[in-house]
């Protein structure tokens, strides 16, 4: 990968290259990156831009080391290349995720033919995954790897071995060694088994760590690391993005920018389920609240509750889009970016509700969105959150709502 495939953050592509060049790159790396901001395109680009033998000059006689020589150790490296060059061999390797010098580390799960499980048991499915979803979160890969349905994602002890075993060879083809750790809060005690080799690394080795909650990581190893922090993507970013590499029209781009709040995961899973109707959803529940009544309330919650979580996280993010369309509404008198379907349901909610009510409402799809990622009963919860939107709604209640929240 290229760093021309990564989306935005072009501040830290600069900053990662100035480190090389000027020969200041720790030899552990840990990019925090929230779900969907590029943290793991971003390691895989880097990786291909320091085995590229452009870049470094692994081509040519009297190679300078990654981390500097024990004569030379302020030494800047000269190269004037801005990006991996995509067609010598290192590279071509590297965007097949085949490099044999740079390794890689993730969650895995347990199988019934696997006793000790290992990444590189899982490691065509690894690659398969990168090449398709390289903006996608830990549940995506589960989704991909998984035999039982409620398998949990761990770094095991048989992997941190493995990584000790790896690291400890000499480089096969490169000046040096790469290891992109993902998810290393997916490390528990284990983790402390890579204490010595993440302080003290051969020479020439480089760890790369891609988390997404800085705060899960085990202290001994975020203490080890340079921490390197990726902002969420931009409104902007994200509508391009989608208009060059999905093909989509300008409008739904805009309006999907707007939902994913640059998280360009979100964004995708969004296009993927654009036309699965959540328009349609809304203005069933909506009419099940003001309308039909308890029948249909609970017709709309059984249909609902069917859903993957995936789907309902989807649908609230959707809702939560057209609450915050209204309330923009209501402030300045100006109607933002948005489809004649999102826009028309906001007008209809800025006639019956006030703001209170609106953020009230808010608050609540985000409970509902914190509660089913944690596997709460979907039908319990979908329950309640109409009881409570019809309260909000009909009896513009605000306290009840906000009083669980602070």
């Amino acid at each position: 990968m290229q760093f021309a495939q990564v989306i935005g953050q072009d501040p830290l592509k600069e900053k990662l290259r100035s480190l090389y060049q000027q020969n200041r790159i720790s030899h552990a790396l840990m990019l925090v990156a929230r779900e969907g901001t590029g943290g793991l395109p971003l390691a895989l680009a880097f990786a291909q831009y320091l085995v590229c033998e452009k870049v470094n000059g692994s081509a040519e006689p009297n190679v300078n080391s990654l981390f500097g020589s024990t004569t030379q150790t302020d030494q800047t490296i000269q190269t004037n290349q801005t990006e991996s060059c995509g067609v010598c061999p290192p590279c071509k390797k590297a965007a097949e995720f085949v490099h044999p010098d740079i390794h890689y580390s993730f969650p895995t799960v347990s199988r019934k033919d696997l006793d000790k499980p290992k990444c590189s048991d899982f490691i065509t499915e690894w690659r398969t995954f990168l090449h398709e979803q390289p903006y996608g979160n830990l549940f995506d890969w589960i989704e991909r790897i998984k035999e039982r349905e409620n398998s949990q994602g761990k770094i095991t002890t048989h992997e941190c071995e493995d990584i000790n075993k790896k690291l400890s060879r000499k480089s096969f083809e490169s000046p040096f060694k790469i290891l992109i750790l993902w998810m290393p809060e997916m490390l528990e005690k284990e983790g402390n088994k890579l204490l010595k080799i993440i302080e003290e690394p051969p020479s020439d080795t480089l760890f790369i760590l891609v988390a997404e909650n800085e705060q899960a990581v085990l202290p001994t190893i975020h203490s080890r690391c340079q921490v390197i922090r990726l902002p969420m993507l931009t409104k902007s970013e994200t509508e391009a993005a989608l208009l060059e590499r999905e093909g989509t029209t300008s409008t739904l781009a805009n309006q999907i920018a707007s939902i994913a709040d640059g998280n360009y995961r979100e964004a995708l899973q969004q296009l993927q389920h654009a036309e699965e109707g959540f328009q349609e959803r809304l203005r069933d529940w909506l009419n099940a609240i003001l309308k039909t009544g308890p029948a249909a309330q609970v017709k709309w919650v059984d249909e609902i509750s069917k859903l993957g979580r995936e789907k309902q996280k989807q649908f609230l993010r959707y809702v939560i889009h057209v609450l915050e369309t209204a309330i923009r509404i209501q402030a300045t008198g100006e109607m933002p970016p948005v489809g004649e379907e999102e826009a028309a349901i906001a007008a209809k909610l800025n006639r019956i509700v006030g703001i209170e009510q609106l953020e009230a409402l808010t608050r609540e799809m985000d409970k509902c969105t914190y509660y089913i990622e944690r596997n709460a009963n979907a039908k319990m919860l979908f329950h309640a959150l109409t009881l409570k939107a019809y309260h909000v709604i009909q009896d513009k209640v605000v306290l009840l709502m906000s009083s669980e929240t602070e």
